[in-house]
């Protein structure tokens, strides 16, 4: 597997080995050896969505309870987005997307303390991701998609949002809630 450093300080992106013949492709998608050798951390929970063109799922984290994810696409093609929210980062409120698609099964892992989101480009997209928490629904923390301050240059102009997706606020009107993701 190759191991990409991502552009914020933790991030990583990786690009497992396929082996392709006549009959298709074989991967592992995951090697909990392999993987805690490159710094990922063990997982606890898998989730799966499935979503149309447009659908834009994020952003997201959780407060007390913070998740690694390690996300990878089955089907389609996403724009996954991962913001650095540790107060004291010196990437605070900085941004990195990654082109993620069942064709280059590149993974991108999110650690504790980012917000997370994708934006689904192709017609039809199927999300696998890992979390290194639970989840709990109490302990969450989102902020609005289209944050000014934040400026993400999302692949889709007006997209399609969950109805709790269109109302979070944006991050500086979040900031007293970050007090425990730390660096």
């Amino acid at each position: 597997m190759k191991v990409i450093p991502g552009e914020l300080e933790g991030t990583k992106i990786l690009e497992p080995v396929v082996h392709r013949d006549q009959r298709g492709f074989f991967l592992e998608t995951y090697h909990a050896r392999k993987y805690a050798e490159v710094g990922l951390p063990t997982f606890v929970q898998d989730n799966h969505s499935r979503s149309g063109f447009g659908t834009l799922r994020g952003l997201h984290a959780q407060r007390c309870h913070p998740q690694g994810k390690l996300v990878r696409v089955i089907e389609g093609e996403i724009y996954d987005v991962a913001v650095d929210v540790r107060k004291g980062s010196p990437t605070f409120g900085r941004w990195m997307g990654v082109v993620l698609s069942a064709e280059n099964f590149r993974q991108i892992y999110v650690p504790p303390g980012f917000l997370h989101g994708f934006c689904v480009v192709s017609e039809m997209a199927q999300v696998e991701y890992k979390c290194s928490d639970f989840y709990d629904p109490s302990d969450e923390l989102a902020v609005i998609w289209n944050d000014p301050g934040l400026a993400i240059t999302w692949p889709v102009a007006r997209p399609i949002l969950s109805e709790k997706d269109q109302s979070h606020p944006t991050l500086d009107r979040i900031l007293e809630k970050l007090a425990t993701y730390q660096r």
